[in-house]
């Protein structure tokens, strides 16, 4: 498969997107090749600086950058030859079978939106993250940004997303789909989590188990954790800073390890029809890799294609038309 990666996207761009494709192009099969899409007398310097073999990648010039700060619709109209639109435009006339950026998040949501175009039947696209549960297994907690003010129906989508991302790429067998609260009760919650409870509870298309509360998030009480975007992001924060706090006071351990960004990579966007992948914007070299690899996962899993599959087949579910 091809494998497109933003060279020009994110905080510690370029060279940390070279390093990590090289990183990357160590653990790959010989049916898989990245492309490096950007400023091609960029990518060249930096590769042949590293003493890398440039006929290991393809090359793909794509002068202009949208920046961390820009307008994401703005830009893509603006920049059609920056890295992040080129990347798009070859996903969507199938020259690549991912694509991958630490770049602009606006516009890859953006990008993907109207490039390879949201599945039928998805109210709103959904990203997620990985939670290393204390007992050493790993729990999907979605989403973690994309949709702040998520409606009931779009929480029923999420986990259906999440339930069928779970089973796919990390191989959880029916996955317990819980949704996060602020109190195990039915009732509890703003007047939102009660509808979206109300629709969840008798899913036969998931494993709903019911509400969890904050104190449950590593306690591996459930393999899928669902709320809005607003809450998810800023769990997704706090672990962040929480695991920077450790690093600095040099407290590490197995599991502390496990909170490390880096070694998750990013996160799909999930309800697109294609692979995309998005990377944090502090992305390093090992970050980046991740990000290649888990573009590989979810291309190969078929993730969209089985999303379609599960939405044609809703038994008692919710389909925004």
């Amino acid at each position: 498969m091809r494998i497109g990666l933003d060279v020009m996207g994110g905080d510690f761009a370029p060279v940390a997107a070279i390093d990590g494709a090289i990183l990357a192009q160590k653990e790959l099969t010989r049916d898989d090749k990245i492309v490096l899409i950007g400023q091609e007398t960029v990518i060249r310097s930096l590769l042949s600086e590293r003493g890398c073999d440039v006929s290991l990648f393809d090359i793909v010039d794509a002068p202009d950058v949208i920046e961390m700060g820009e307008h994401p619709t703005k830009a893509l109209a603006r920049k059609p030859e920056s890295s992040i639109s080129v990347g798009f435009g070859m996903l969507k006339h199938k020259k690549i079978d991912s694509f991958a950026s630490a770049g602009n998040s606006g516009a890859m949501l953006v990008g993907s939106i109207f490039s390879v175009n949201t599945i039928q039947g998805i109210a709103r696209p959904c990203t997620s993250a990985i939670v290393p549960q204390e007992d050493g297994g790993c729990s999907l907690l979605v989403d973690v940004g994309t949709n702040p003010d998520a409606k009931p129906d779009v929480f029923y989508q999420l986990g259906l997303i999440g339930s069928i991302y779970a089973q796919n790429v990390y191989h959880l067998s029916n996955p317990r789909v819980a949704l996060l609260n602020i109190g195990h009760e039915e009732e509890k919650g703003n007047l939102t989590t009660q509808a979206a409870y109300h629709l969840m509870k008798d899913s036969k298309d998931f494993n709903f188990i019911g509400n969890i509360e904050g104190r449950d998030l590593l306690r591996n009480k459930a393999d899928v954790i669902v709320c809005d975007g607003f809450t998810g992001n800023i769990i997704l924060k706090l672990v962040e800073s929480f695991y920077n706090i450790l690093e600095k006071r040099n407290l590490k351990d197995d599991y502390v390890n496990r909170l490390n960004y880096e070694i998750y990579g990013g996160t799909p966007i999930l309800g697109v029809n294609g692979a995309v992948i998005m990377g944090h914007g502090i992305s390093n070299d090992i970050a980046i890799k991740n990000m290649v690899l888990l573009g590989r996962n979810v291309y190969k899993a078929k993730i969209a294609s089985k999303i379609k599959h599960a939405l044609l087949n809703l038994n008692g579910g919710y389909i925004v038309e």
